[in-house]
């Protein structure tokens, strides 16, 4: 990532007090949210633990632009109507994706006491090159220094849920370190049509970070993370005589394993007092996912990334400041699934990127420029850049607007294919190629609240889709000749009412299209609002989130020939509730209920979403 702490409890942080920080917007030092001049959006810590969020993408619900959709196994974000493999998502710095699906599996990610969000929509590819067409999700756990001291919650619930955490960070002079244990546990519900198989599944999470002040200018730092998630999954009916064919049945026997290792190690160097700073940083992902059936291994990946950085940055004044990186990433593949019809050769893909960036940050006006060229050992190299400004016309107004390009390389499988005669590769793929643009803005409403207010507009081309050509109709991957278009509006509030009452909402239309064709799982009309009480002296707090999403276009493979049939998936409303209460300095008792409606949905064609879950627990804090 960036030569700076991605702890927002580091020196760099503690001179904005009070103030909203972007580590992820610039590859050198933190920014502030209101300098930035493009999209983006601070989930908290203390949004995260009022809405009792313990998976990440729940609570990515209730930002401006993302859309969501998940089944056992899998769970894709959306940004700005991209494609869930155009999302860049860093953990502690560390690129996640899964080089074999060019995507994170956003529902492996669990909340971590402490842990806050960044959400940068738009392209970003300027500044960390391809995956980042759509934007950057960037999650921070907590350091040391910034919540020292032991933590642990337990809860339990319906469906046999039982889930809990521990965590313990500790600081010194020139030090300080944390580790944390999370695990996500429940026996679940049926996710069939009718079906009474119930869908569970387990998740652990190990990880670690710290760093050390070796001198009063040279800094080291490490992070590492370990996230294995087995579960419970079905599989659709493949009889072309069964009345239920093409829809998820109940498959007894049936399960995956997702299992990845993710580590960085890093070094700052101040010179110049502080004005001229270099970083060097190593990081690896290993990334292997299986699923099952009572026969043996369905289907197997084994993925692997190192990816190492420089970048130096200047502060030429006051002001302006220019930074210089340069990143080298091999990823690998192989497909480990057994038997003869599958393409289980390893395969690496090899890129250098160079990337310049300019910002100057004035009291009313702010201004950045990025660009990054790309040498490609497969492909075509790209170039791509990032324009923005922001004016600040009053102390309580500004505008905004931005401007960029993006890329996206062919992954592993559309490439080379995964088992012959059911995915072929096409090893002359294109990377594809996005623009996009937006105006935007940030209004101050009295000293309690803000709203923001963004219009964007983007242009895909050479989307690759999956085709089924005659005369087989054996599915391969293709890049369309036709131009996909996304635009839209957001709008984002946050208002304090009262002492006691606290209202964050969101809001997003979107219009995406491909050839007049409106695009699979893009809901145009997606709200959500978090209301929260708090008692004084936070002796007790509740909070009451409603989301909503609205009906949706999505493929279905109930025809015969295997050709996708579109249907559409129905609009949907969820309504979750918690309250808390403080029994000591020290323990505080908590309970939840999710989708309290018992809203019946379905986020992907023929996967029923779950239904009402209570869970009770309790939080300890030394």
């Amino acid at each position: 990532m960036s030569g700076s702490s991605d702890a927002p409890e580091s020196e760099q942080w503690m001179c904005f007090p009070g103030k909203a920080i972007l580590v992820s917007a610039s590859r050198d030092n933190p920014l502030l949210r209101e300098d930035f001049t493009g999209s983006a959006l601070v989930i908290t810590a203390e949004q995260i633990e009022q809405r009792q969020t313990r998976d990440i993408a729940d609570v990515l619900r209730d930002v401006p632009g993302v859309a969501v959709a998940g089944v056992a196994g899998q769970t894709q974000i959306r940004l700005r109507g991209s494609e869930g493999n155009h999302v860049l998502v860093l953990v502690d710095g560390i690129e996640v994706s899964d080089p074999f699906a060019g995507e994170f599996d956003i529902g492996t990610l669990q909340a971590e006491p402490g842990a806050r969000l960044e959400v940068l929509r738009g392209p970003q590819s300027a500044l960390y090159g391809p995956d980042a067409i759509g934007g950057v999700i960037a999650y921070h756990s907590a350091s040391g220094r910034g919540r020292p001291g032991f933590g642990a919650r337990i809860e339990g619930g319906t469906q046999g849920t039982v889930n809990g955490a521990l965590r313990y960070g500790a600081y010194g002079d020139s030090w300080d370190a944390a580790l944390s244990a999370v695990v996500v546990s429940t026996d679940g519900q049926p996710n069939a049509r009718g079906g009474t198989r119930d869908i569970g599944r387990d998740s652990y999470t190990l990880a670690g970070k710290g760093s050390v002040n070796v001198s009063d200018s040279l800094t080291l730092r490490a992070a590492a993370r370990f996230i294995r998630t087995e579960g419970q999954t079905n599989d659709s009916d493949f009889d072309t005589t069964s009345p239920t064919f093409g829809l998820i049945i109940d498959s007894p026997g049936v399960t995956y394993t997702n299992e990845a290792i993710y580590a960085l190690v890093g070094a700052r160097l101040d010179t110049l007092e502080g004005r001229w700073t270099h970083d060097l940083s190593a990081q690896i992902a290993n990334v292997n996912r299986e699923t099952d059936s009572p026969f043996g291994i369905t289907s197997a990946s084994e993925g692997d990334r190192f990816k190492a950085s420089y970048v130096s940055a200047l502060a030429v004044a006051d002001d302006h400041n220019l930074t210089f990186a340069a990143d080298y990433e091999v990823e690998g593949f192989r497909n480990a699934t057994p038997g003869g019809f599958v393409f289980d050769e390893r395969r690496e893909i090899e890129q250098v990127g160079l990337v310049g960036e300019y910002r100057y940050s004035g009291e009313a006006f702010d201004f950045a420029a990025a660009i990054r060229h790309d040498f490609n050992d497969l492909f075509q190299d790209a170039t791509t850049f990032r324009l923005g400004a922001g004016y600040r016309i009053t102390e309580t107004t500004r505008v905004r607007a931005a401007g960029g390009s993006g890329v996206k390389n062919p992954g592993f499988f559309e490439l080379y294919g995964f088992v012959d005669g059911r995915f072929i590769g096409n090893a002359a793929l294109r990377p594809e190629k996005s623009t996009g643009w937006e105006v935007g803005l940030d209004q101050q409403l009295g000293d309690n609240a803000s709203v923001a207010l963004t219009y964007f507009d983007s242009t895909l081309e050479g989307e690759i889709f999956t085709t089924f050509p005659p005369p087989n109709f054996i599915a391969t991957p293709a890049n369309r000749t036709t131009e996909s278009r996304q635009r839209g509006v957001e709008v984002s509030l946050n208002a304090r009412l009262g002492q006691q009452f606290s209202l964050d909402a969101a809001y997003s239309y979107l219009d995406a299209e491909e050839n007049g064709v409106e695009e699979v799982r893009r809901p145009k009309h997606i709200a959500s609002a978090a209301l929260t009480w708090e008692a004084p002296d936070e002796a007790a707090s509740a909070t009451l989130v409603v989301r909503y999403n609205d009906e949706t276009p999505d493929v279905a493979f109930t025809d015969p020939s295997f050709v996708p049939v579109r249907v559409q998936l129905d609009d949907y409303t969820l309504v979750n509730f918690n309250a808390r209460v403080k029994l000591t300095d020290q323990l505080s008792a908590f309970a939840r209920v999710e989708n309290l409606l018992g809203e019946e949905y379905e986020q992907v064609f023929s996967f029923v979403s779950p239904g009402r879950s209570a869970v009770v627990g309790v939080e300890a804090r030394f």
